[in-house]
């Protein structure tokens, strides 16, 4: 069983998610919270396996709250839930902390992906996101080329991975989720996920994000 505090000054917000996980048998709310304050007394009452918290609250910020949790608790696992896609808004909650950052124009099935991935020690991030940040880091790459950044030619990695699963690896890199790239592939999202793993395992990184960074290093995917 997954327990979860969420911490949300929304109450009709809180009662959607909570509305959403109650329909998963592996999870069980039992917590809410209003306010980043609350969330020291909430961990220490119930400690959870996930806390759900929105970015913007009005005493003390997601951010805030999440850098003084996993400081007093490192083993804490927070996912980030925000309106924001801008990179800098990712880049200070995952220095916070946070294992996740989902947007909360978020579809069921990646929240769920999201809880699921980060209680077993993972992180995830909504691809919307992933993508901002493959943008920032392409961004980043062309101005240390002082302006004459050319694509590197692409080289899929089959001396490591299979054609199938370069084919999702390159899906992972244009921020597609797991839905998303089961409809692209004709495949249900149970052979995602198994590919997905494979992916992880056999570029030696924790997570999507790791993976994604890791193949535009290398050239293995096209930045589109």
């Amino acid at each position: 069983m997954t327990n979860i505090i969420i911490i949300d000054d929304h109450q009709l917000f809180r009662e959607g998610v909570k509305r959403i996980l109650d329909f998963e048998e592996t999870f069980n709310v039992v917590a809410e919270g209003d306010d980043g304050a609350q969330v020291i007394d909430l961990y220490e009452e119930h400690n959870p396996d996930v806390v759900l918290m929105d970015i913007n609250m009005p005493e003390v910020t997601g951010v805030e709250a999440t850098s003084k949790l996993v400081e007093q608790y490192p083993d804490a696992k927070v996912i980030i839930l925000s309106i924001h896609d801008d990179e800098n808004y990712v880049s200070h909650a995952l220095k916070s902390g946070a294992l996740g950052y989902m947007l909360k124009e978020m579809d069921a099935d990646a929240l769920i992906d999201a809880i699921k991935t980060v209680a077993e020690g993972g992180s995830y991030l909504h691809p919307k996101v992933t993508v901002n940040l493959v943008n920032e880091f392409r961004r980043l790459a062309e101005a240390e080329f002082t302006g004459n950044f050319q694509q590197v030619e692409v080289r899929r990695p089959l001396h490591l991975l299979t054609k199938r699963e370069c084919e999702v690896l390159q899906m992972l890199a244009d921020g597609k989720s797991n839905r998303g790239i089961g409809e692209g592939l004709y495949i249900s999202e149970k052979t995602v996920k198994n590919h997905v793993s494979n992916i992880l395992q056999k570029m030696n990184v924790n997570d999507r994000t790791q993976a994604v960074v890791t193949a535009i290093k290398n050239g293995w995917v096209e930045v589109r």
